[in-house]
């Protein structure tokens, strides 16, 4: 024991290489690294990690135990009733800088002002490493917000180097034939024949009330169907498609209605990727994690304590 003090301390303390300490006290290198090994595995060297500030790991790992997630990143923003979405969408950009691989086939939705400020704030990735940016959800509306909608897609294709693939229709039509017909125009059947095909999904996280730029887009579901959907329970949407509390779907009323992603076809994603933050959003983030729309969280610290109390 006391040989295992006095090398492991002349390794963690001292900072002598393996190399130094053998032939301080003659012996074989092996010899030194297995008692180092020993050192440990005795609790005689005990490892810390202490996060810097800013630095939420126990949350992380929390949420990702209660949740099942693969991935959460928990951001800090600066005083409470700040803006949420710059700390968010600079997480995002860096999450995604970090983890994009070649051949990725990505997925986003349309109107979410973080994702529109996290391309913003993203860097070129050099080489190229994606396949495809494709749109998950109608694109069109009314031309002074559609300009985001298409911007997004295409901005975070250049930056990629992906082909961008455009959902040339409104979200929401007015009615199901209308739906059915738009659905086999060459270009929108090419974008939903390329959701089969995604690997990473980017959405936002949205509440029963409308985010300011989708209810400036047209794409924004009416009074009338926001009181429907509070009565069968719901409590949120990802790519317009709600669901309740415990994240079932619930049968909205317009549902026939949507060009976009279906909810088994997004939840057959292998990486769903959810960026959404404030205290407003904890119900709608909370039923998005219980079933599984999203497994891989980007969101604030005062939401992250929310959904890990009961």
């Amino acid at each position: 024991m006391r040989l295992l003090v006095k090398v492991a301390r002349m390794y963690h303390e001292r900072g002598l290489r393996q190399p130094e300490i053998a032939e301080h006290l003659n012996m074989s290198q092996p010899r030194v690294s297995r008692l180092l090994k020993e050192a440990v595995d005795r609790d005689v060297v005990r490892t810390v990690v202490v996060p810097p500030e800013g630095v939420h790991a126990e949350l992380e790992d929390a949420l990702i135990a209660r949740y099942g997630l693969r991935e959460a990143i928990v951001v800090e923003v600066e005083g409470s009733g700040f803006d949420v979405i710059p700390a968010l969408a600079a997480a995002t950009a860096t999450v995604l800088d970090a983890t994009l691989k070649r051949g990725d086939v990505i997925g986003i939705s349309s109107w979410s002002a973080t994702l529109l400020e996290s391309v913003n704030v993203m860097r070129a990735k050099t080489p190229s490493v994606v396949q495809e940016v494709v749109q998950m959800l109608g694109g069109s509306g009314s031309p002074e917000v559609q300009l985001h909608a298409t911007r997004l897609t295409s901005r975070l294709a250049e930056l990629t180097g992906g082909r961008p693939v455009f959902a040339p229709s409104a979200a929401l039509v007015g009615s199901r034939e209308l739906r059915d017909l738009l659905s086999r125009e060459p270009a929108m059947a090419e974008a939903m024949q390329a959701w089969s095909r995604l690997t990473l999904a980017l959405v936002g996280i949205g509440t029963l009330e409308p985010s300011p730029l989708l209810r400036r887009s047209g794409n924004a579901i009416t009074a009338e169907d926001q009181r429907r959907l509070k009565e069968l329970g719901a409590v949120g949407d990802v790519c317009a498609r709600y669901f309740d509390i415990t994240g079932k779907p619930v049968d909205a009323p317009f549902n026939d209605r949507l060009i976009g992603i279906e909810p088994d076809q997004l939840r057959a994603v292998e990486r769903r990727l959810g960026v959404a933050g404030g205290l407003n959003k904890v119900a709608a983030i909370r039923g998005a994690l219980r079933g599984g729309w999203v497994n891989v969280l980007i969101t604030d610290v005062e939401v992250a304590q929310e959904l890990l109390t009961d």
